[in-house]
């Protein structure tokens, strides 16, 4: 397609080519820049170059197609009268990254769900303040360059690998949502910045696990140790039901069916974010029975000795302290591998474990294969022994 003079919104919409084109004399040096991104699409975002007191700078004025043709010119219109009146049309006005950060953190817990909006919130912020405020939080997202963020991920790139993909992830969000804004034009910690990260070639690290077949004599040594009797009964109630440790230390009693050996666990406790019922094994019954006779039958199935919530730590250190060689997690991975070597079908497998199956076999695969199910965790728990 020819370069045209000036840009028009036939070509602004249907242009593919990268490069970066000017809309021309009386465009106030608005461009439009056009790259391909890692997945194979094409990005399309809007730029003013201005000069204020002498110094050059290019200024975002968001994405296509969300700012039109018309409205980018229309802002790049209003920011020239700006400093031909002296203003700069940044006016003070552009945020720090510090400030950016809690306003993209606004935005974000609105997505969050249940108690899990609170921990997110204190992770994105722990890792930001240990890790990019000390190099980010006081400059304006308009002057954060690669080199900045480099100078944050480097120094903990090999060795907290997950925590600096954390911290890179939250950084460019924080930077896109600058670029929607119409503060800069980039991404900084985007693409062009991995090829400066050193690349991990090692293996994924899984979780602790216990083969299966080693299941029965963690459970006997949890059930027959000395610890408080709640705390047993949600370890052994989590290996029961092979559900993460969250979804069974929140449970309530009105999530609970016992006539109906049923469990439903809400939408909002779900990694999935989907309502899971959970068919309850004779074991799994007598479990919850008994937590009723210890706690009561209102509110959560397992408190704590305080009355609040459990947390996973007092779990993960019962396991330790028994010598078990395993997350807490973990026991979901022997589940899994129980039901993969004794011929259980994989999509009633993964639906015990609330597993989303993608493609076109989720696509089809509507039923809960609820009944299927019953017998599954019937058959893990006098396997594991009751």
């Amino acid at each position: 397609m020819k370069r045209p003079r000036q840009l028009s919104a036939a070509f602004v919409r249907t242009i593919t080519r990268p490069g970066r084109y000017g809309d021309g004399r009386g465009g106030h040096g608005l461009s439009l820049l056009v790259k391909p991104t890692v997945t194979g699409r094409i990005s399309k975002t809007w730029a003013q170059r201005l000069k204020i007191n002498g110094r050059p700078f290019n200024m975002g004025l968001g994405a296509y197609p969300i700012v039109t043709l018309a409205e980018a010119r229309a802002k790049a219109l209003k920011n020239r009268r700006s400093v031909v009146q002296g203003h700069d049309p940044r006016g003070g006005g552009v945020p720090t990254f510090e400030q950016a950060t809690e306003t993209v953190i606004a935005l974000y817990a609105k997505t969050w769900k249940g108690k899990g909006r609170t921990s997110s919130e204190r992770s994105w912020r722990q890792t930001l303040r240990d890790y990019a405020f000390p190099r980010l939080g006081r400059k304006r997202v308009n002057e954060i360059n690669t080199a900045d963020v480099l100078a944050c991920l480097v120094p903990i790139w090999n060795d907290k690998r997950v925590t600096a993909s954390r911290v890179r992830h939250r950084i460019g969000a924080v930077m896109k949502w600058a670029v929607a804004k119409g503060y800069r034009e980039d991404n900084p910690a985007g693409d062009a910045i991995a090829a400066a990260l050193p690349r991990n070639n090692g293996r994924k690290k899984h979780y602790k696990a216990l083969p299966h077949a080693q299941v029965a004599v963690a459970l006997e040594k949890i059930r027959s140790s000395d610890a408080w009797e709640g705390l047993r009964l949600c370890l052994d109630f989590v290996v029961l039901t092979a559900t993460r440790s969250g979804e069974a230390r929140l449970a309530r009693w009105e999530e609970i069916d016992l006539e109906a050996a049923t469990w439903t666990v809400p939408e909002a406790r779900m990694k999935a974010g989907r309502e899971h019922r959970v068919p309850l094994s004779d074991r799994a019954v007598a479990v919850l029975r008994r937590a009723g006779e210890i706690t009561g039958t209102s509110g959560l199935v397992f408190p704590s000795v305080t009355g609040l919530a459990l947390q996973n730590a007092p779990l993960s250190k019962l396991l330790r302290d028994l010598g078990i060689k395993s997350t807490v997690h973990g026991f979901r991975s022997a589940f899994r591998d129980w039901a993969a070597e004794t011929g259980v079908d994989r999509g009633v497998a993964e639906a015990a474990l609330a597993h989303t199956v993608g493609g076109v076999e989720g696509a089809y695969l509507r039923s809960d294969l609820f009944a299927r199910r019953r017998e599954v965790m019937q058959a893990w728990a006098d396997y594991v022994g009751q």
